[in-house]
């Protein structure tokens, strides 16, 4: 029997990294850069005001609140040298193409965004000045660069933008809006193809018979994909003699980086299957030292030695198969430096029993305590805690699972357990 580590081990060496595509920014949000991103040009790339108000020359302002060359004119002639007013000699607004140049002892009315006016060095807030009519007359003084966005103060030439390797974030997808790039090198998403086997299966577009069930597989697993990060194709119930079983297997393998098997490892309905298989790579079919979900299967198959799950057909099962198996090969293909979702410490309200010698996924619900802020958890279906461990219905009130090493196999309440998320976290 294997270990989880080692089946971990496993089908992480067998991933295949999906080539690179170029994409449109808008679509590459989570997606892990496959090229190093320069700017070719400043940003911004001109001077511009970074408020609301006028645009004047710092050096006139001090003069003024230091008293200039006098005290003020008696006229309130606002061209004399002495009057603490400034005539606003026009406005620039955001966007603006036309080029103001500004005299000394002026001001241009400037909104946010505008481009500044040729030897206006600041811009005074409107707060900070007393307007009457089209003069202002500054009550603070502003240094030169002060309420101005600098051309290439956020971004030079050569600098770079976005580093190869990096997960795209909603910053830099507006980082390389704003310098100028509609397209960027990415890795795609990993393409992952699920498949239900089984004769007794039937889609929910069916009523089913007497002795079959609904495909819940194909869905949950689609589902659980999609979440993981994954562009998910849902082939749905996988059935027929072994020439058509090979055609659609060898269809998804060109267009997958994985591939998701569910009901393909148990019982002799399975054996067809697996001889498909052999004949397209190598498969094996072994126990894994966990629970639920021991008995399942893993190879590579095709040209492109594509790696593919054989899971469970119990659904319980197979969820927490793709949890611990399938989910941190998706995490490896996007790139992200964290495969496992996170893990904490939680004290149980309630006993646990596990199986012996197998580490225990079992599930439950987490909570905290508001006084203490202590994570405490809640089992759900447990072996010997109340419902049979195979049910799904448990598996979708659970927002955890409790993790339990193979010499565990009770835990009395109040003890400490470690507790994997189940919550969004791709």
């Amino acid at each position: 029997m294997k270990s989880v580590e080692e089946q971990l081990a496993a089908v992480t060496a067998a991933a295949v990294t999906p080539e690179p595509v170029r994409t449109a920014i808008s679509e590459a949000l989570g997606l892990r850069c496959a090229e190093q991103v320069e700017s070719e040009s400043l940003l911004p790339g001109f001077d511009q005001a970074a408020v609301d108000g006028f645009a004047v020359r710092s050096v006139d302002i001090r003069q003024i609140l230091n008293g200039g060359s006098g005290t003020g004119s008696a006229s309130g002639d606002s061209d004399d040298a002495s009057s603490p007013m400034l005539p606003v000699v026009g406005e620039v607004t955001a966007g603006s193409h036309r080029p103001v140049r500004l005299q000394p002892r002026q001001a241009v009315r400037v909104q946010t965004g505008a481009p500044l006016p040729t030897l206006a060095d600041a811009v005074l807030p409107l707060d900070w000045a007393s307007q009457t009519g089209r003069r202002i007359e500054p009550l603070y003084g502003v240094s030169s660069g002060q309420f101005v966005h600098r051309a290439g103060s956020d971004v030079q030439p050569g600098d770079v933008v976005v580093e190869d390797g990096a997960v795209i974030s909603a910053a830099q997808v507006g980082l390389l809006a704003a310098v100028g790039r509609s397209k960027v090198l990415v890795y795609p998403r990993p393409r992952v193809s699920v498949l239900s086997f089984g004769p007794e299966l039937v889609d929910i577009d069916r009523d089913p018979a007497l002795g079959q069930v609904y495909d819940v597989n194909s869905y949950a697993l689609a589902a659980a994909g999609r979440e993981a990060g994954a562009d998910v194709n849902r082939v749905g119930v996988l059935n027929g003699e072994p020439r058509r079983l090979r055609e659609i297997i060898e269809s998804q393998l060109i267009r997958s980086e994985i591939l998701v098997i569910s009901g393909g490892v148990g019982g002799a309905a399975s054996d067809r299957l697996r001889e498909v298989l052999e004949d397209l790579g190598e498969t094996d079919i072994s126990r894994v030292a966990m629970h639920p979900g021991s008995v399942q299967g893993f190879g590579t198959l095709g040209a492109d030695r594509t790696p593919t799950f054989l899971l469970p057909g119990n659904p319980s099962a197979a969820l927490v198969s793709f949890e611990v198996l399938v989910r941190p090969l998706i995490q490896i293909l996007r790139g992200r430096r964290e495969t496992t979702r996170r893990t904490v410490q939680a004290r149980t309200i309630a006993a646990i029993e596990s199986a012996p010698g197998r580490t225990g996924y079992l599930r439950g619900q987490l909570m905290r305590d508001r006084g203490t802020r202590e994570f405490l958890v809640d089992p759900l279906g447990a072996v010997g805690g109340g419902e049979p461990g195979h049910l799904l219905g448990s598996h979708g009130q659970a927002n955890c699972l409790v993790v339990l090493p193979g010499d565990r196999t009770r835990v009395e309440p109040g003890e400490i357990v470690d507790v994997m998320f189940l919550m969004n976290r791709s």
